[in-house]
């Protein structure tokens, strides 16, 4: 049965349907999914360890896939309560029309994430599998019924458990050589160089509600937005900014990560672009509608630069 909340997505012209789907996709998005293996990958380079090149193509290839069910999923989860009717035509399902090709897409790609996963763990250590599936666990936990703990303003913890911990230990286990205890998770590791950018993934989901604040209101979403109001959510955007270089500058400061680290600030012009937006414009939806990505640029760039500044520290004599 079609999707009742799949008219205007379907009866929009062809030019409007390629941009909406091209707003379905969300590429930049997949940043997200690819940082926590690129930032392993600089650790380990810059501190002249081992980084199985096949290992790390594959874990880019299942995150991808698994940050695609999610998405797949999230805008299942919405179309059943409702939340995307008015403010998002470029749900997947909407473009569709139907919510089974939709379910059927999420599941295979699920499968074949979790299988490539499993196949990453077998040449590694089991212990990649179980943090993937924690946090396979926690993006379910974040929309999925009956948790739906996204509407209970509780998704950015969620996010940044997944994406920084749990997503950081499982990169640096699954390119690694395996250890002689396979139950041996590198949380310290995981924490000092996952936190900061994990945390500037979380801004991203913070800033992608800022242009939907009365309709998540209408159907029961707590976000942090509807609790907070728009005013004061753009008023914590440069504490988020401040924040995530403090968790990132950090280990710089204690020796634990070289100075060339700092190539973070890559990202800075994005997130004062960012601030400026959201300050000035925090409650015209129209207008704030693209926050997310400046968010994701700035994520992209903070993340990217900060891999690469590991990764060439030994080039100015650093090491790790």
């Amino acid at each position: 049965m079609q999707d009742q909340h799949a008219v205007v997505s379907l009866h929009a012209s062809w030019d409007e349907r390629r941009h909406l789907w091209r707003a379905a996709i969300k590429w930049p998005l997949y940043s997200v999914a690819v940082m926590p293996v690129l930032l392993a990958a600089g650790w380990r380079s810059g501190s002249g360890q081992i980084v199985r090149l096949d290992q790390l193509f594959g874990f880019l290839l299942a995150s991808v896939l698994l940050l695609l069910w999610e998405n797949l999923t999230n805008d299942l989860f919405d179309a059943e309560t409702g939340v995307d009717e008015f403010s998002k035509p470029h749900s997947v399902v909407s473009l569709v029309g139907h919510k089974r090709p939709v379910r059927r897409l999420a599941h295979l790609v699920l499968i074949l994430g979790l299988l490539l996963i499993c196949l990453l763990a077998w040449r590694s250590t089991l212990t990649v599998l179980f943090l993937v599936l924690a946090s396979c666990g926690l993006g379910y936990l974040y929309q999925g019924p009956p948790f739906r703990l996204g509407y209970k303003g509780l998704g950015e913890p969620l996010c940044w458990l997944a994406f920084g911990p749990f997503a950081t230990a499982a990169a640096l286990l699954v390119i690694s050589m395996p250890l002689e205890d396979p139950l041996l998770v590198p949380w310290g590791i995981a924490l000092t160089l996952g936190s900061g950018p994990a945390l500037a993934t979380t801004l991203v989901l913070f800033c992608s509600h800022f242009h939907q604040v009365a309709e998540d209101a209408a159907h029961g979403k707590r976000s942090p937005l509807v609790r907070l109001g728009t005013r004061r959510a753009a008023s914590f955007i440069p504490w988020f900014l401040l924040l995530i270089f403090v968790l990132e500058w950090i280990p710089i400061l204690q020796g634990k990560m070289p100075i060339t680290a700092l190539l973070g600030l890559l990202g800075l012009p994005q997130g004062f672009a960012l601030v400026r937006l959201l300050i000035a414009h925090h409650d015209q939806p129209e207008l704030v509608s693209g926050s997310k990505f400046l968010a994701l640029r700035f994520q992209a760039l903070n993340g990217l630069g900060l891999s690469i500044g590991l990764a060439i520290a030994p080039l100015f004599g650093w090491g790790l």
